[in-house]
């Protein structure tokens, strides 16, 4: 089947671009190649990455909001499904630029849903947050209130719940918000705190630890990202909203005296308080996923390690 991943050219859309070609299916990646973080990672990821499926999938340049173009890519590419991840990220950001986030997340996602509708798109797949729980108590399960985000980026994956929700009520289109964890591994955004870190600990630089170190996570690799994701792709669930992360509550300080471990180097630190809009813990209950069958089983002495070889070899470091 064709499938259109927004978000094309990003971290987990080129990720899940290559398991769906690798079961058979063709991918339709729209990006537009924006300058949050240096585009050049983006291109080698179609590049490189993907590039011995040259061929095998179709790739649109353009913007999530430009509603001419986009009714082009699903009257003329036809896809029968959407994994749409498409959006502005990151919580700090956000708070520089609501107006940005806003107008991408929640108006870029409203266009995309009405034309899936259009369209007859069978299964809507569309990238949420953890970040949606704020400051609630963790486990953070899906029945959670979620009504008091603490960002601005929060506060539009909160938006664009409601939204493909009010779509699947109206006009009976499937649609699954996924609330990722922490997601990591090889190619992932440099603007995280794995590429950060790794880095700044290579060339013997601080690195910043909020919170003093008082932090911990459900660090998720990216395989199990994909995973869970063409899970629920082929699931075609009615509507809802469903958490993906790892199955370990991490600290902060364990996550990165493994990257020492994988670097052969050791960390300078430099504490510092909680930032705006972060939260101490993010720990994810898992049932409803794993209930499709689905269970993470990548470890993070593994991703770090096979993200630290990557970066390496692409960055030479």
């Amino acid at each position: 089947m064709k499938v259109l991943i927004t978000g094309g050219a990003g971290f987990i859309g080129s990720a899940c671009a290559k398991a769906l070609m690798e079961r058979g299916d063709t991918p339709v990646l729209l990006d537009n190649f924006n300058d949050y973080y240096d585009p050049q990672l983006k291109r080698d990821r179609i590049g490189r990455f993907l590039g011995e499926y040259t061929g095998r999938f179709v790739l649109r340049e353009g913007d999530i909001r430009d509603a001419e173009f986009t009714e082009k890519i699903f009257a003329e590419d036809r896809p029968e499904k959407v994994i749409h991840l498409a959006a502005m990220a990151g919580v700090r950001n956000s708070l520089r630029d609501p107006l940005l986030y806003a107008d991408v997340n929640v108006l870029g996602t409203t266009n995309l849903l009405n034309l899936a509708v259009k369209h007859g798109i069978k299964n809507f797949v569309y990238a949420s947050s953890s970040s949606i729980y704020g400051k609630n108590t963790p486990p953070f399960s899906e029945t959670d209130n979620v009504d008091t985000p603490i960002s601005p980026y929060a506060a539009t994956k909160k938006a664009t719940e409601l939204m493909a929700h009010t779509f699947s009520h109206i006009y009976q289109l499937p649609t699954t918000g996924l609330r990722f964890f922490t997601v990591y591994g090889p190619w992932g955004r440099p603007d995280m705190a794995l590429i950060k870190f790794t880095e700044q600990i290579l060339a013997d630089k601080e690195i910043e630890v909020y919170n003093f170190g008082n932090m911990s996570r459900n660090f998720t690799y990216i395989d199990d990202i994909v995973s869970g994701t063409l899970t629920v792709l082929d699931a075609d669930l009615p509507c809802g909203v469903m958490n993906i992360g790892g199955d370990r509550e991490e600290t902060l300080l364990a996550f990165i005296e493994t990257i020492e471990t994988c670097t052969g180097k050791v960390a300078k630190k430099k504490l510092m308080p909680m930032q705006p809009g972060d939260v101490e813990s993010t720990v994810a209950n898992i049932d409803k996923l794993r209930g499709l069958g689905w269970q993470p089983t990548t470890r993070i002495d593994v991703g770090i390690k096979n993200f630290v070889e990557w970066y390496r070899e692409y960055y030479g470091a």
